[in-house]
């Protein structure tokens, strides 16, 4: 097969497996949305589907689960209190292999499409509680014992909503449970673009266990676009490499991954940085077949 016959087929894999991937990643939901409807639902219909589909060999009770979750935030309807979680993630303990876990932070499409082309990758959005309650709202009611469907604040900026403090939990789980060599994604071209306020800033750096993980691979990419305002030798991803050999963890930081830039460029054909990198790969497949 050629080289242009073989990048034509990883393209088509790619742009496929793009536009059939769900979108599994918490985002801010505004202040005025309520709990999602149905929540129940999709909930437990999301466990059924993983314990039966993405991971057979897990054995759980999927209406115990929800009965769980639904005691923890009815039990707790105030926002100034954080939520318990805790019975119900004892009563699904998950367990994933070494040199798998990739975190990240501001880049959330791009992760998407490079999990789906690398797919030994687990993030958080692949365990069970990651899959069953990504994109969903939900907060109880002050004066009543139930779900609040009329109108929920954004969770974002309140540190004891259920909806964080859930995200919160299971992020300190899924990095106590990292092991081998993991993966951090970072996007260069914000400013902080390690925030020591942001779930893997906060609360997942810190259950990093270095007597588990063998390295931190850092990968920083940037907008095909730019600006390029953050690399491995400057701005925060510094500050992050200084907490690393801190705390005795072994590291590598990688700007602008070959495989990241290839996946910007198949969903931005045109942009000018992928002509470049197009002839750059001409160039070497003439080298290597002559």
């Amino acid at each position: 097969m050629s080289f242009t016959q073989t990048s034509v087929y990883f393209v088509m894999i790619s742009v496929t497996t793009w536009f059939i991937m769900l979108p599994l990643c918490p985002v801010h939901p505004s202040a005025q949305l309520g709990t999602t409807p149905n929540i129940k639902h999709i909930v437990v219909g999301r466990c059924y589907n993983y314990i039966t589909l993405v991971n057979p060999s897990l054995r759980f009770d999927c209406e115990d689960i929800w009965r769980q979750f639904e005691e923890s935030v009815v039990r707790q309807s105030s926002l100034n209190a954080t939520v318990d979680y805790h019975q119900m993630f004892y009563a699904i303990p998950q367990t994933w292999p070494c040199d798998r876990c990739l975190f990240w932070s501001k880049t959330r499409r791009l992760m998407h499409s490079y999990t789906a082309v690398e797919r030994h990758f687990w993030t958080l959005e692949d365990t069970l509680v990651g899959y069953m309650f990504n994109d969903l709202v939900w907060c109880g009611q002050e004066e009543d014992s139930g779900f609040d469907f009329g109108s929920c604040p954004a969770w974002a900026a309140c540190r004891r909503h259920p909806v964080y403090s859930l995200w919160r939990q299971a992020s300190q789980n899924f990095a106590e449970m990292a092991c081998g060599n993991i993966t951090v994604l970072l996007n260069g071209s914000i400013s902080n673009a390690f925030n020591r306020k942001s779930m893997f800033g906060s609360v997942e750096l810190d259950g990093l266990d270095p007597c588990r993980v063998d390295y931190v691979n850092i990968k920083v990419v940037t907008d095909l676009e730019g600006p390029l305002i953050e690399s491995c030798s400057q701005g925060s991803v510094v500050d992050l490499i200084q907490i690393l050999r801190s705390r005795g963890f072994r590291w590598t930081c990688t700007d602008n991954d070959e495989t990241l830039m290839i996946l910007q460029c198949i969903l931005n054909p045109k942009q000018s940085s992928c002509q470049k990198c197009a002839n750059s790969f001409s160039l070497r497949s003439s080298l290597t077949f002559n």
